[in-house]
């Protein structure tokens, strides 16, 4: 699967990217069809602790995932909407499978 990091308006270190890379070909276990990923960090200037946005889009045959989570950082962030995304893959397969 190929994965795009894409950083809006700062400079990633490639200690983030890899794990978002890592992180991403987990999900190869729930769903094999997928195409590509793109995730989308941003900082959200706010007073707030909690400012760092990943939004994750999930391209497989004949749909896309998008998921948004705001944490304190983005490690966490990438996490929690992986996870979020392993739960709608899993949907998707089990849909797919009660259709054969």
């Amino acid at each position: 699967m190929k994965v795009n990091v894409h950083a809006v308006n700062f400079a990633v270190d490639a200690k983030l990217v890899d794990f978002a890379q890592e992180r991403m070909g987990k999900l190869e276990k729930y769903y094999d069809k997928i195409i590509s990923s793109d995730i989308y960090l941003k900082v959200e200037k706010t007073s707030d602790k909690e400012n760092k946005i990943a939004e994750i889009k999930i391209h497989v045959p004949g749909d896309d995932f998008i998921v948004e989570k705001q944490c304190k950082t983005f490690e966490a962030a990438i996490e929690l909407a992986a996870e979020s995304l392993e739960r709608s893959l899993l949907k998707r397969k089990e849909k797919l499978r009660t259709h054969i």
